[in-house]
């Protein structure tokens, strides 16, 4: 394991919980910088919807992953973790503490495990097994599938196209199914120790006020104008990026399908909607620690909360 010098401090949570002001908090007490863990502010030009940091509220913290990919770029869990990695590794080799910040559940998991990735995509393989998906149909495809991978074949459904694709393309560019792939991933120890701290409300409906209040004040800012903006610029509609929570439903309204009311009502919905969905994947970690405000977040209290576990793991 490595040392415990290195450990990383992870603040996770779902949406508006108050992890960028502790992070910030953190960071000036532990002499630290933060990587960001949201999939969507890597996008330039995507500030408003995505609640990016501002640079008032950065204290002079540096803040790493946030503005590094153009929002007609795709961009990948596995290219999150090169870029993350690296930052990590920097911040350690200067002496400084690594926060990850973030509710992107599924790039910190990948991050903190160590695990590699299955074979990259290969364009031309991939068109060509989506063409022979059409022509089989699913059930005879995922039979294919089954005479190289029959654990994953098994697991798959014959509409699930997008991952009988996947896994047919991972075994034929790399010689390993994804099944013993994933199995052989899961079996690494840890890439670093850390400290996961999960952020949220004793009650929940406090939460999805604060939900609700964070879309009025997105709006109030200008995220139909950033919405606007981006797809006078040429951004696609039907990119990664345009599908995030605020955006599509923004475009809705600039097409005319709704109103910008109704389309504020969509907004609030799906982000508590997701706000659920990311507590319910974090139940699933027995080694998180919860930090769970009362009215609102109460910093200097969870500053002083996180720093106190900090240091008592940092004595065993």
């Amino acid at each position: 394991m490595a040392d415990k010098k290195h450990r990383l401090l992870v603040l996770t949570g779902p949406t508006a919980s108050g992890k960028t002001a502790l992070g910030v908090a953190l960071a000036r007490r532990l002499d630290g910088e933060i990587v960001s863990a949201d999939s969507m502010q890597v996008y330039r030009g995507m500030d408003i919807g995505t609640a990016k940091v501002r640079p008032e509220e950065t204290g002079g913290v540096p803040h790493h992953l946030i503005d590094v990919a153009e929002p007609r770029e795709p961009f990948s869990v596995s290219r999150w973790v090169e870029l993350a990695q690296a930052a990590v590794e920097d911040i350690l080799a200067r002496g400084r503490q690594p926060i990850l910040v973030g509710g992107t559940n599924l790039y910190l998991d990948s991050l903190l495990s160590g695990r590699d990735f299955a074979a990259p995509a290969d364009a031309a393989l991939r068109a060509e097994l989506n063409a022979q998906y059409e022509r089989l149909g699913g059930a005879a495809f995922r039979e294919a599938l089954r005479a190289v991978d029959p654990e994953r074949a098994e697991r798959l459904a014959p509409a699930d196209k997008k991952r009988l694709v996947r896994a047919m393309e991972v075994w034929l560019l790399s010689g390993e199914t994804i099944s013993a792939h994933d199995a052989r991933t899961r079996a690494l120890p840890p890439r670093w120790p850390s400290l996961r701290v999960a952020l949220s409300f004793a009650d929940r409906q406090r939460l999805y006020a604060r939900i609700d209040a964070r879309v009025d004040q997105m709006a109030a800012a200008g995220l139909f104008d950033e919405v606007a903006a981006l797809l006078a610029a040429g951004l696609d509609e039907t990119s990664t990026a345009m599908q995030a929570i605020g955006y599509k439903e923004a475009a809705a309204a600039l097409r005319g399908e709704c109103s910008r009311d109704e389309a504020l009502a969509r907004i609030r919905q799906e982000s508590r909607r997701y706000a659920k969905r990311q507590l319910t994947w974090l139940r699933r970690d027995p080694e998180l620690h919860w930090l769970l405000w009362d009215k609102v977040p109460d910093i200097p209290r969870g500053t002083a909360e996180v720093l106190a576990l900090w240091q008592n793991q940092n004595q065993t």
